[in-house]
């Protein structure tokens, strides 16, 4: 399309939107009479996305423990399987006539899900419609693009939409319909601990990208040398420019300085967290999400969405080396996070959930797993109806009746009805589930019963 044939704000939304790409800056509010309508509701709303980048061996996470339940676990998984004295005993409040063990590195997450505040959404992942193995071998049906493909998964997780829009992610699309409910803050509804990602893009919210320390100063603007700098390049921007882009993308500087020092301001005069997280890089994330969440009141927003990364689940080769330590990091942070949220009194306002591209192979290529469909992903908070299952329990047979092959189960739940799910507990109406989720309606619900 050229230029010329979009409309002025057309062109002026895609140009403030490549500005503040380009610039690592942020839009922080949309447009004038652009905001949604809709009425505010009452009360304040975060969700938390933990993205387990590489794709999560999960149904080493949760294990069957009954005796021919364990057994085809056991023989699907080879080298890879968690023995059985090993695995901390759960018990869900409708197991589906299993019995199951949490892996062994996950002991804080145990403890969650006994207490009520975590629950396992099982055997979940992209699907066009519901999808039966004749279906597939046949092709039949309509199969997601590139399976077991990182990229083209990740997308379809994050965007969650028609192919004609795959620009936008469906967290970003939540904070285009709240909108109005944070009011004339100037801070973004989408919040990113983790780069830039398609997940938490809006068609008129744009993430803004935080680091662990708090906001990210332009470079060479500290210091005496650099505070000086910084009242030059201020004076440059009230300038009054002729035309129209150059005299927004000045505004759009000048407000993501503002909001730079508010946020450096509100971090520094705040209180320190009694909570005690753990020292790596996950749990610095999550840290700063807890930090940003304590100031909700400071910043008048009554709708958030966090998201955070932990990598190094692509565990093709030393899977047992690895995997131990990628669910112990795990396990720490979330605990120490919820903690956090009791201490700051949000407990049951925030919902933290896990997203992965797939799950992986059930069968052992010798030393991990390799990419392959539906998966286990965790929701926690005091919000969760925990200590349960949602979806269906695959069968873990080998050749099995949900397998595709080596142990790549077809998922028995959506990713749609599960961020679906979410979608209903942060406030959007059934309508606007429909709207955002084009592709739910095929499936049975739209709301998995995981939260109240």
């Amino acid at each position: 399309m050229r230029i010329h044939d979009l409309s002025r704000r057309d062109a002026l939304q895609a140009g403030f939107r490549c500005l503040a790409a380009g610039s690592g800056l942020t839009l922080f509010q949309s447009l004038p009479g652009m905001a949604p309508a809709g009425a505010p509701a009452p009360g304040y709303r975060a969700l938390v996305c933990v993205f387990l980048a590489g794709g999560n061996d999960s149904f080493n996470m949760l294990v069957p423990t009954s005796g021919p339940d364990y057994a085809k676990y056991l023989a699907a998984r080879g080298d890879l399987a968690i023995s059985l004295d090993q695995l901390l005993p759960v018990a869900p409040l409708n197991p589906q006539g299993l019995s199951f063990g949490m892996h062994p590195s996950l002991p804080e997450l145990r403890a969650l899900f006994e207490a009520g505040q975590l629950a396992f959404a099982v055997n979940v992942g992209t699907l066009m419609q519901p999808t039966t193995k004749a279906q597939y071998r046949a092709n039949s049906v309509a199969k997601p693009a590139q399976l077991f493909s990182h990229s083209d998964q990740t997308l379809q997780w994050q965007a969650q939409s028609a192919a004609a829009d795959t620009a936008h992610g469906w967290a970003g699309k939540l904070g285009d319909v709240l909108l109005a409910q944070n009011g004339g803050s100037p801070l973004s509804p989408s919040i990113t601990l983790a780069g830039t990602t398609r997940l938490m893009q809006g068609q008129q919210v744009v993430p803004y990208a935080l680091g662990t320390n708090g906001s990210v100063q332009l470079s060479g603007m500290t210091g005496t040398r650099g505070t000086r700098r910084l009242q030059v390049f201020r004076q440059i921007l009230q300038k009054r420019q002729a035309h129209t882009l150059e005299q927004q993308f000045a505004d759009l500087q000048t407000e993501s300085l503002d909001l730079d020092g508010l946020i450096r301001t509100a971090l520094a005069a705040q209180a320190t967290l009694a909570t005690q997280f753990p020292t790596n890089g996950f749990a610095n994330q999550m840290k700063m999400v807890a930090r940003m969440i304590g100031l909700r009141n400071t910043f008048g927003v009554q709708r958030q969405v966090f998201f955070v990364r932990l990598g190094g689940f692509d565990t093709h080769s030393d899977q047992s080396t690895f995997q131990p330590q990628l669910f112990a990091t795990l396990s720490a942070g979330l605990k120490a996070f919820q903690d956090a949220m009791v201490e700051l009194g949000t407990a049951s306002d925030v919902t933290t959930f896990t997203l992965s591209e797939f799950g992986r192979t059930l069968s052992s290529n010798g030393n991990g797993s390799d990419h392959g469909w539906g998966g286990i992903q965790l929701v926690m908070g005091s919000g969760v109806r925990g200590r349960d299952l949602y979806g269906t329990w695959p069968d873990l047979t080998l050749d099995g009746p949900d397998d595709t092959g080596r142990g790549r189960l077809i998922p028995t739940t959506s990713a749609d009805q599960f961020a679906a799910t979410l979608a209903k507990w942060f406030g959007l109406t059934p309508t606007e589930v429909a709207a955002v989720f084009p592709r739910v309606s095929r499936f049975a619900n739209s709301d998995l019963g995981f939260l109240a």
